[in-house]
């Protein structure tokens, strides 16, 4: 009984051990992948509000354009 319970705390600390090194293997991609969609999505969202302005100033343009 004295061996079974040594044995599931060493087991039990060796799982912990193995908890904290998946979590900061998990959490240092998370980052180098934020890391890497940061630019792509400051620039889909630039294209979207260049898009925007374009199409609300260029009905202004057409109407000098007929005067």
């Amino acid at each position: 009984m004295g061996q079974t319970l040594h044995h599931c705390r060493t087991n039990l600390g060796e799982q912990v051990k193995i908890a904290e090194l998946n979590e900061r293997e998990v959490d240092d991609a998370v980052g180098a992948l934020t890391s890497l969609m940061e630019p792509f999505i400051m620039a889909v969202l630039g294209i979207l509000i260049g898009g925007l302005v374009v199409a609300m100033y260029l009905p202004v343009f057409r109407m000098g354009s007929v005067v």
